[in-house]
């Protein structure tokens, strides 16, 4: 791993560790976040990890452009990666449904697994937490299985119900809130991800493990979460 800092602002480097996705990344990306995190101390004013760079925002009050680079090299000199052991595993139950997952059965189809067959496999695997983004509590899991990777809708929807699961390439993740989406819905959770209540407002951190629980419906009712079959939003 050879890390080149780039400028992207005039309080702000992005450091790019990897040129691939790969959950072999993720001890790395954790280390060098704790590593850098360490390193900036006070003058630290933002820091967000990714699939491949590390955005670092600091104070210009405190540090220059030059002095900001020297402690990312010093921060990353020496880098092991994190212990495994550090990461969070959270199991969410969701409600494979084609009624709530209107890509679910042309999945099924597409990959030659049948409905059960796509639900076996997204919900064997165990997810890494690359990212957070684009919504409060949006997480972006990886890696999908290969036959599950499916290519965003060519025109997003304009609204997609909280909860909703959904894949884009080798990525999942659920929406946490009502928004606007281009993935492949293939089910719902009940599980609430955006609290104000929640550490950093969101129930996961980068590093965390994602496993999804298949229950049937009379469960997903249970837990909260509302049946209402999809439909798309009215132009």
């Amino acid at each position: 791993m050879t890390p080149r800092i780039e400028v992207v602002g005039i309080d702000s480097l992005v450091l790019r560790l990897f040129d691939q996705i790969d959950e072999d990344n993720m001890p790395w990306m954790l280390a060098a976040t704790q590593r850098v995190r360490d390193a900036f101390g006070a003058a630290l004013i933002d820091l967000v990890p990714s699939y491949t760079t590390l955005l670092v925002q600091y104070d210009l009050a405190q540090l220059d452009d030059h002095q900001a680079r020297q402690y990312v090299r010093q921060a990353l000199d020496g880098l092991e990666p994190a212990a495994a052991t550090s990461a969070r595993q959270h199991d969410i139950p969701v409600w494979y449904d084609p009624s709530v997952g209107p890509e679910l059965q042309a999945l099924g189809e597409r990959s030659g697994l049948g409905v059960a067959g796509v639900i076996e496999r997204h919900s064997t695997h165990i997810y890494q937490v690359f990212a957070l983004g684009f919504a409060p509590g949006f997480a972006f899991l990886g890696l999908v299985d290969e036959r599950l990777a499916s290519p965003r809708l060519a025109t997003p929807r304009k609204q997609v119900p909280a909860g909703s699961l959904g894949i884009a390439d080798r990525q999942t993740a659920i929406y946490p809130l009502v928004s606007p989406g281009g993935w492949n819905l293939i089910g719902r959770s009940p599980v609430r991800l955006f609290d104000r209540e929640l550490d950093g407002f969101s129930l996961w951190q980068p590093g965390d493990r994602v496993r999804f629980v298949p229950i049937e419906r009379a469960e997903f009712i249970r837990l909260g979460g509302d049946d209402t079959p999809f439909q798309e939003a009215s132009a």
